[in-house]
């Protein structure tokens, strides 16, 4: 997948539109709350400065249904990014017409503006071809560097093409490259830790991998539909009985090309779904009625770290439990941690997914990884093989 990047262009005085994926939370008084989105494209806007463009940033914030929810604005952004890239940060109240033309006509070279929420217009998701038209005449070239959005096709990452040569920025090649290149040739063994609740989410995943891997890990809720379907009790764990075929199907391939699946043996199992809940630990054909199962067991995070022990690719999509209850954490933390050695000794590992990176995040072992995907659904579209019309859209070298 060889793709243009802002590495193979001359911005030099001229205007850029950037597609960055700042679609970060906030609270209550709109004050941001994780803005681990907008540092990751950071490299490429420093870049675009240092090269002497003028910057005009274009972004998403929330799903508005009313035409203008304050609560979905850009201009809270607008003093992070300022404070983080050490700079002024310019803002125009609307992504098109007369206000945005004369903040981006008014942009000088090594200056930033950030325009209001894209999606306070109904045709950016639309892909309406005269609001693209609208967003390209404001600059001279286009990178897109929100892979968070790539899995969709809209005005502003696949319409605006047509206008304007794009390109991608630096956190989108990183993506293109670890994701797409690790699945094309990966190093192995490879090994693919998919958790999650539902199997339904992750269907098409499981099988893609089994199709790449040697060893795949299932966990989280999804693994009681797998023990359900080969008639193991689960008593009121989560589960999808109309998925009891198609997981008796993945088993099938996935001994069919000799890939080993590993999935639970124990599992910690709780009398209702609380934090507090009374828990104990029991064999994974134990579970009585009453009991749903909230993590995997100690003998299972053996058997985890033990299928990653030795791994040259590691892909993980989803926990392992409700890591959110710490007491129903400690499945997750293992991989974790397994990953994290796993890369110490020499894997390239991805992980992808907010409740795996939240995950991560609570062990403190981010760091230890090759690369966090900052995509959500279009990370688990990529993981499956299919293409991604955001990327699709961007000039191939």
């Amino acid at each position: 997948m060889n793709k243009k990047t802002i590495r193979d262009i001359d911005v030099k005085g001229k205007k850029v539109f950037v597609r960055v994926d700042f679609n970060v939370p906030m609270d209550e008084n709109q004050n941001i709350t994780n803005d681990t989105r907008i540092r990751a494209t950071l490299p490429t806007i420093n870049h675009l400065l240092d090269n002497g463009a003028a910057v005009i940033l274009a972004c998403h914030v929330g799903r508005p249904t009313e035409a203008r929810e304050p609560k979905f604005s850009t201009k809270p952004i607008q003093a992070r990014l300022a404070e983080l890239l050490g700079k002024e940060v310019k803002w125009a109240p609307d992504c098109i017409g007369p206000d945005a033309e004369k903040a981006a006509g008014d942009l000088k070279p090594g200056e930033v503006l950030l325009l209001e929420n894209l999606r306070y217009h109904k045709e950016e998701k639309k892909n309406n071809p005269d609001f693209a038209k609208q967003l390209a005449a404001l600059a001279d070239i286009a990178v897109d560097d929100a892979f968070g959005v790539s899995h969709r096709a809209h005005a502003s990452n696949v319409g605006i093409t047509q206008y304007l040569e794009t390109v991608a920025g630096f956190l989108m090649e990183k993506e293109i490259n670890y994701i797409g290149k690790t699945l094309e040739d990966p190093k192995r063994p490879f090994v693919a830790i998919i958790g999650g609740a539902k199997v339904s989410d992750k269907i098409g995943v499981i099988s893609n991998m089994i199709d790449k891997v040697d060893t795949i890990i299932i966990g989280g809720g999804m693994a009681h539909t797998f023990d359900a379907a080969k008639g193991l009790p689960i008593g009121d764990s989560l589960c999808e009985p109309d998925k009891y075929e198609l997981a008796r199907e993945l088993l099938k391939k996935a001994a069919d090309k000799g890939v080993k699946v590993v999935l639970p043996v124990d599992v910690v199992v709780a009398n209702e779904f609380a934090a507090d809940a009374e828990h104990k630990t029991v064999d994974v054909d134990k579970v009585e009625d009453g009991w749903q199962a909230l993590d995997s067991g100690v003998k299972t995070s053996e058997e985890y770290t033990k299928a990653l022990a030795g791994a040259k690719t590691v892909i993980w999509n989803g926990p392992m439990g409700v890591f959110e209850f710490d007491a129903f954490a400690k499945g997750t933390e293992a991989v974790a941690k397994a990953v994290a050695k796993a890369t110490d000794e020499g894997a390239i590992s991805i992980v992808g997914g907010g409740d795996s990176i939240a995950a991560l995040k609570k062990t403190g072992l981010s760091e230890k990884i090759s690369h966090i995907s900052t995509g959500g659904g279009a990370t688990l579209e990529f993981l499956e093989g299919k293409v991604l019309p955001g990327i699709d859209a961007i000039a191939n070298n």
